[in-house]
């Protein structure tokens, strides 16, 4: 008989310990998700409109940038956005958007083009007041210097700059990385 009960627990063993383990686990006060922003000590955040005040002024981007923000945020936190009071605040504006030639042909033309865009953010944590900051971020799209800007040249360009605009400033005030 005593032989049958150790057969048994010898071949539940792996479930028993693993509901050890998960039991034990439980208990733990730190938090953790897959988007590596750990534990954040906020309900709601709120991403103020970011004006375009930059010298050459492209139609609509402050409006792209700013969903893209708020979308970024929604999509990798349990946050709540708001229109005000929220606990998080980001607010900031374009302060550049440049074009300019990165690499010639013999006959003086534009080979390659950059666009670059920098978008300065002031990010205010309301219970934590050390993570605080203001700070521009900025990236940049190269496309050939026989197109223009526009269309779905344009389109690809917004979408690499502001993904990875919004990533950083993602990181910067969340993920602490």
């Amino acid at each position: 008989m005593t032989y049958s009960l150790m057969a048994i627990i010898m071949k539940h063993l792996k479930f028993i310990l693993a509901f050890a383990i998960l039991f034990t686990l439980s208990g733990c006060s730190v938090s953790y998700n897959f988007t590596g922003s750990g534990k954040i000590d906020a309900k709601t955040f709120q991403v103020n409109y970011f004006q375009n005040k930059a010298d050459v002024v492209e139609p609509g981007i402050e409006r792209t940038f700013t969903r893209r923000l708020q979308d970024l945020i929604q999509n990798q936190t349990n946050l709540s956005l708001t229109n005000s009071n929220g606990d998080l605040v980001y607010d900031g504006e374009i302060t550049q958007y440049r074009i300019s030639p990165m690499t010639a042909t013999a006959d003086q033309r534009a080979a390659q083009n950059r666009l670059s865009i920098t978008v300065n953010v002031r990010f205010t944590n309301k219970n934590k007041e050390d993570d605080d900051f203001e700070k521009p971020f900025s990236f940049y799209y190269d496309f050939p210097g026989n197109e223009l800007p526009t269309g779905s040249t344009l389109n690809n360009a917004l979408e690499d700059i502001f993904e990875r605009i919004t990533q950083d400033i993602f990181n910067e005030s969340l993920a602490k990385w």
